[in-house]
């Protein structure tokens, strides 16, 4: 696994989200209201919708198509919809958010 930085806290607003296309897909980076950062793939597990078009609400995001809810946490459905999303190790140095993908898949693109 390589980290990657793809930005900054401050590039992404509180209870909104940032779309990041990688060789591996397009990952979703989230920011709650509280500053809690989450990377999930962003398709919803339903029908493909882009989840960083939803709305972020505590840990978890609402699918702009079907409102689905899906957990930042876990990657999960929540309630009674069952399907799951990817989530995407992520950290944060000095502000700078890094995600980390895999060397391998990066290579074979």
């Amino acid at each position: 696994m390589t980290w990657f930085p793809i930005g900054t806290i401050d590039d992404i607003p509180q209870r909104g989200a940032r779309c990041v296309v990688t060789p591996q897909g397009k990952i979703g980076v989230f920011r709650t209201h509280d500053d809690r950062i989450f990377a999930i793939e962003d398709h919803c597990p339903h029908k493909g919708g882009p989840l960083t078009q939803g709305i972020v609400h505590g840990a978890s995001v609402t699918c702009p198509l079907h409102n689905w809810v899906i957990s930042l946490e876990t990657g999960l459905a929540q309630g009674a919809d069952e399907g799951a999303v990817r989530t995407i190790p992520l950290k944060i140095e000095e502000g700078r958010i890094l995600i980390a993908l895999d060397r391998q898949l990066m290579a074979a693109e």
